[in-house]
C-alpha cells in the first residue's frame, strides 16, 4: 500500500502510466501538493518476471478483467493495473512522432486531421522527456526523422552481432535500417537475467518506464503522494457542471471521498473515457469514447535454415522506408521494427497445439519484426459502458495500407535471403497503443479537451494520456504522450495551478 488517503490536494493525478507519471515529474518542486491515485500496486521483483512461460502462456500478470468488443463478447484486454502502467510491459521505444504526423495526410483509405499544433510546438518538450527517460539513440540515421534541437542523452543500444548482419543484409536490399531510440540501461538488464525486455516486466532492473524514470522523480519532492490499491469509481460535478467538486475513491478502507483543485486523469485512453461516460461530465458534445484508435499491427518472423539468431534482446533496429509513402509515391504504409526476441516458450503461446521443442527449433533461425500502420480516427470506433462493464467498439481501418506493409516487407526480406516469412495479425486481446477516446482540438464539437489537455467544459479537468491523441500516427506514441504532458505542466505552472 502506498500513502493513506488524504481528503483535499491541489493537482490530483488518476494514474501513473506514461502520461501521468511524467505530469508529477514536470510538477515536482512548484510548491503544489499533488497526490497520485494508482488502482495497482508496485509489481514485485520475482522469478516469473522473467519467465517466458509465467508471462505468455500462463498470463501471470494479466489482470482478471474483461470487457465486450463491439458485438457483447468479452474478451482479456491485457491493461495492465499497476504502479506504472502499461509501459511496465513496453519495448521501451521512444520515437518521436514525424513532422508530417501532427499535418492532415491522406491515407488509402481516409485522411486524418492535424494536430491543433504543429511538431515544432512540441519539439522542446521531446527533448526534455528524452532526457528523463535517459534515451540511447542516434540522430541522422533516419531520413523521416524531424528537426531535434537537442541530442540524445546516450549513444544506441549496440546490435547483437546477428543483428549487425541483418543490418547489412537489410542495406544491401535498398532499406535504410536506423538504430531505434531505446530507454533501456541495457547492462543493468542484462545483468538481471539474460531475456528480452519487450513484454517482460520490468521490476526496477534497468527498462526506464513510467514508474523508474518520472515517478521515481516526482517521489523526491516532499509534498508528492502516491497511493496504491485506490480505484477511483466516479468524479462528482459541481452543481453547474463546470468543475469536477469531488472524486470518490474505493480502497481497501471502503469509499471516501477527496477534492482537488486540478484533476488529471491518465488512466488510459479507455478507461478514462469509461470513467467520464460512468460520471455523465464532459461530455456535451458526445466525444467522449469516440476516435478510438489501435495500432494495426502483425509479428512477421525473417526465417533462415541456414543462419541461428542467438540474440538475447534483438530489438534496435527500425525501418521507416514505408512510413512517409509506400515507396512508389503512394500513400503512407508504416513502421518496421524488431520484437525482443522470440522463443519457443513465447510462440507457444499463440500455438498451443505444437510442441514447444519444435517452435523452439524455429525461433533459433528467425528475426522477429513487428510491423505497424496508423488506424484512422473514427467516431463509430468508441469505448461505451454497458452497465459498469467496458464495451470496446473498435472498428479497424487503413488495413489495405497495413497489408501492402506486411507485403512489402516481405518482398525485401526475401530479397535479404530469408526463404520464410511468417506472420500474424494482433488482434484486440493485444493492446497496440489504444488511443484517441478523449481527443485534443480547438473546436468542442469534435474534441474533448483543448491544446493544453484541458477539457472544454470542465475547467479543473484535464487529460493526459493516449486518449489525447489526435491521431495514431504509426510509431510507438509514448515519448509523445511524456513531452506533451511535460508541455501541460509547464502550462499548469504559468498559469499558478500548480
Amino acid at each position: 500500500m502506498g500513502t493513506p488517503l488524504p481528503t483535499q490536494t491541489d493537482v490530483l493525478i488518476i494514474g501513473s502510466g506514461i502520461g501521468g507519471a511524467t505530469l508529477a515529474a514536470g510538477l515536482a518542486g512548484s510548491g503544489a501538493r499533488v497526490v497520485m491515485l494508482e488502482r495497482g500496486e508496485v509489481i514485485p521483483t520475482s522469478a516469473p518476471a522473467r519467465d517466458p512461460r509465467a508471462i505468455f502462456q500462463r498470463g501471470h500478470f494479466r489482470p482478471a478483467e474483461t470487457w465486450q468488443d463491439g458485438a457483447g463478447r468479452a474478451f482479456s484486454p491485457g491493461t495492465y493495473y499497476i504502479v506504472g502502467g502499461n509501459s511496465k510491459f513496453y519495448g521501451a521505444v521512444l520515437l518521436r512522432y514525424r513532422r508530417e504526423d501532427f499535418e492532415a495526410r491522406a491515407h488509402a483509405e481516409g485522411d486524418t486531421p492535424g494536430w491543433p499544433f504543429p511538431y515544432e510546438t512540441l519539439e522542446p518538450w521531446y527533448g526534455r522527456a528524452e532526457t528523463l527517460f535517459r534515451v540511447r539513440g542516434a540522430e541522422g540515421e533516419d531520413p523521416t526523422e524531424p528537426v531535434h534541437s537537442t541530442r540524445y542523452p546516450h549513444p544506441p543500444v549496440p546490435d547483437e552481432p546477428a543483428i549487425a548482419e541483418v543490418r547489412a543484409r537489410l542495406r544491401g536490399v535498398g532499406l535504410t535500417p536506423f538504430s531505434l531510440p531505446l530507454a533501456v540501461d541495457i547492462e543493468r538488464w542484462l545483468a538481471g537475467g539474460k531475456t528480452p525486455w519487450d513484454a517482460f516486466p520490468d521490476t526496477r532492473s534497468g527498462k526506464l518506464d513510467a514508474e523508474t524514470a518520472p515517478l521515481a522523480q516526482a517521489l523526491r519532492d516532499p509534498r508528492f503522494r502516491l497511493v496504491t490499491g485506490a480505484r477511483v469509481r466516479r468524479l462528482v460535478a459541481s452543481p453547474d457542471g463546470r468543475r469536477v467538486a469531488g472524486v470518490e475513491v474505493e480502497t481497501a478502507e471502503g469509499l471516501q471521498r477527496l477534492s482537488a483543485g486540478t484533476i488529471v486523469l491518465a488512466a488510459g485512453a479507455v478507461n478514462s473515457a469509461a470513467l467520464l461516460l460512468a460520471s455523465e461530465i464532459g461530455n456535451q458534445s458526445g466525444a467522449v469514447g469516440r476516435y478510438f484508435m489501435n495500432h494495426n499491427c502483425t509479428a512477421m518472423l525473417a526465417v533462415d535454415p541456414r543462419r541461428p539468431n542467438p540474440s538475447v534482446y534483438q530489438k534496435t533496429l527500425g525501418i521507416n522506408d514505408f512510413y512517409l509513402s509506400d515507396g512508389r509515391g503512394g500513400p503512407p504504409l508504416g513502421n518496421i521494427q524488431l520484437l525482443g526476441k522470440i522463443s519457443g516458450a513465447i510462440l507457444k503461446a499463440s500455438l498451443p497445439w505444437v510442441p514447444e521443442r519444435a517452435l523452439g527449433m524455429l525461433a533459433r533461425h528467425s528475426v522477429d519484426w513487428y510491423a505497424m500502420s496508423e488506424d484512422l480516427p473514427r467516431p463509430e470506433s468508441r469505448v461505451t459502458l454497458d452497465g459498469a462493464s467496458i464495451r470496446l467498439d473498435w472498428r479497424r481501418s487503413n488495413m489495405r495500407a497495413h497489408h501492402g506493409l506486411v507485403r512489402a516487407f516481405r518482398d525485401r526480406l526475401r530479397d535479404a535471403g530469408y526463404p520464410l516469412v511468417l506472420s500474424r495479425l494482433f488482434d484486440q486481446r493485444t493492446p497496440s497503443h489504444q488511443c484517441g477516446t478523449t481527443r485534443m482540438g480547438h473546436d468542442p464539437v469534435n474534441s474533448v479537451v483543448d491544446p493544453f489537455c484541458r477539457s472544454h467544459e470542465v475547467s479543473n479537468l484535464y487529460v493526459v494520456d493516449a486518449g489525447f491523441l489526435t491521431t495514431s500516427a504509426a510509431v510507438n506514441p509514448a515519448l509523445t504522450i511524456a513531452a506533451q504532458a511535460l508541455r501541460v505542466a509547464d502550462h499548469l505552472r504559468s498559469e499558478g495551478i500548480a
